[in-house]
């Protein structure tokens, strides 16, 4: 997404510079990686970003406390995260995104029907792991995410934009410890933001 020099460090000679098939390739004196990791997640909380896990499913379901609370037969599975910064012009453009997304099979078995072309039901689930940031060591962070309070008004707001757009939904339970059982369709799995 972030055009710029090539900055591939190659040969003994890097990083001042080095040859690939010949072609000599130099590193900027200016590219700093660590200060370009900051710059993006620092771009990433100005702009705010819904993120979702989209997964094509033939049937889910979330059991809270051995209670099947939610299920769907056929459709969606969206774990969704809302991050720090969020608010309701990063739902809606995911709830519209995710209602008209074409990953469902046509009369020839192309992925050219939305959710809304008889997909099916989506099941909405809140999951703030999807913020993790694991660049300072192997224990992620979630620092990212929406506080509590804001997170579920966000998740909420999403959901209730989603069937807005006239997707049948159901929804896991915010902030619950939560089994959530899926048979993965395709497989199909996509990951969108709303910076994408």
């Amino acid at each position: 997404m972030h055009a710029g020099t090539d900055y591939a460090q190659v040969g003994p000679e890097a990083p001042g510079g080095g040859s690939v098939c010949g072609a000599r390739v130099s590193r900027s004196p200016c590219y700093d990686p660590a200060h370009e990791r900051s710059r993006l997640r620092n771009a990433e909380r100005r702009a705010g970003v819904v993120r979702a896990l989209v997964q094509r499913v033939s049937e889910a379901s979330v059991v809270v406390e051995g209670e099947t609370i939610a299920r769907v037969e056929g459709g969606m599975l969206l774990l969704v995260c809302a991050m720090a910064g969020d608010g309701d012009a990063e739902a809606e453009a995911l709830a519209r995104k995710i209602a008209h997304l074409r990953i469902f099979a046509d009369e020839r078995g192309k992925m050219n029907r939305s959710i809304l072309d008889g997909g099916g039901a989506a099941l909405v689930v809140s999951q703030f792991t999807l913020a993790a940031d694991t660049s300072r060591g192997n224990r992620p962070g979630f620092s990212r995410a929406a506080p509590p309070d804001e997170g579920r008004c966000l998740y909420e707001r999403f959901e209730s934009l989603l069937a807005g757009h006239g997707v049948p939904t159901q929804t896991g339970r915010f902030g619950a410890a939560m089994q959530v059982r899926l048979v993965n369709d395709g497989p199909v799995t996509i990951w969108l933001d709303t910076a994408a």
